[in-house]
């Protein structure tokens, strides 16, 4: 909301709210093509100053021909407006996953392979808690506590099949509310692995005065961070994790053999649609809806039991 008001105060602020209409909607959503936007983002802004409008409307502090007159202004079109187009999200090849993995720390390969098994959403996985997740059964339900469909009322489930359980295991001995993944204990196992690569490559004994001598060297050269690690991943910190791991993948194949193809940038929501595709080209597409947990109609509440049991039958298949 900030990022589409933002595009607005700039250039009408000082303007009363009561005289924004159709034309200077369109003189902002310029502004946004001017400013290299993809076109699905600057018809998302757009979406959103409406809304604010129709807000301000429903509070009686705009008349109601106000918002009909913003309604009147159209979404930009596939190739009929000068926006820069975006290609799809695509599945990501498991090649390209399979070279990343053992360059990323254990709490974000854990993530990435949850992803690959479930198709969560990133915003699914990287806020994974003890508490949320029902072991009763034979298939464990993780129940988010925010999901994406939440405001329609629908439950989100994600059954959590043998694999999974599996790559939950060695995260599970925490507090009940604490997140499975957090940063912090993957710095510390980045912290450790530095440590255990210096002392394998010393070859003299590490005596007490080079011990402070280090540490007084670190407290004069090396200030508090600003921002320490937090106790979960954002959606963007975990993508840049998988970043600096491709990176890092790709540093290494250039060193073993020049010749090799380097691994291609990938994000998070690939994985979830190499999970749509697997299941729905496997189980069909009512398999593929609800593992994805996409909001539907009527037909979404008449099958949803039998849904369910089919994301578990998937679960215990490949998950």
């Amino acid at each position: 909301m900030k990022e589409a008001l933002g595009h607005m105060c700039k250039t009408f602020g000082s303007l009363l709210a009561v005289e924004f209409g159709p034309l200077k909607l369109k003189a902002v959503r310029q502004q946004m093509i001017d400013a290299g936007l993809a076109r699905g983002v600057i018809n998302n802004r757009v979406n959103r100053i409406k809304r604010v409008i129709k807000w301000a409307v429903s509070e009686e502090l705009l008349p109601a021909g106000a918002y009909e007159a913003v309604q009147t202004v159209s979404g930009l079109r596939f190739g009929r407006s000068e926006a820069k187009e975006t290609e799809p999200v695509r599945p990501v090849p498991d090649s390209w996953v399979d070279a990343t993995v053992p360059y990323l720390s254990p709490q974000v390969s854990a993530m990435v392979q949850l992803q690959r098994l479930t198709g969560m959403r990133p915003g699914e996985v990287i806020r994974m808690r003890p508490c949320d997740i029902d072991v009763g059964d034979e298939v464990w339900v993780y129940r988010p506590e925010n999901h994406k469909n939440r405001w329609r009322g629908h439950e989100r489930l994600v059954p959590l099949g043998p694999q999974a359980k599996a790559i939950i295991q060695p995260f599970w001995n925490r507090r009940t509310d604490a997140f499975l993944f957090s940063p912090q204990d993957a710095e510390a196992w980045r912290n450790r692995k530095r440590s255990a690569t210096y002392s394998r490559s010393r070859k003299t004994k590490i005596y007490p005065c080079e011990l402070r001598a280090r540490l007084s060297r670190r407290s004069a050269k090396r200030p508090v961070p600003k921002r320490p690690k937090g106790e979960a991943y954002t959606p963007d910190s975990y993508r840049r994790a998988i970043q600096y791991g491709i990176r890092k993948a790709n540093r290494v194949r250039s060193k073993v053999d020049p010749g090799l193809v380097l691994v291609p940038s990938w994000h998070p929501n690939q994985l979830r649609h190499s999970f749509g595709t697997a299941v729905r080209k496997r189980f069909g597409v009512e398999a593929a809806q609800v593992g994805l947990g996409h909001a539907r109609t009527d037909v979404v509440e008449i099958y949803a039991e039998k849904n369910y049991h089919l994301a578990v039958q998937v679960a215990n298949t490949i998950g």
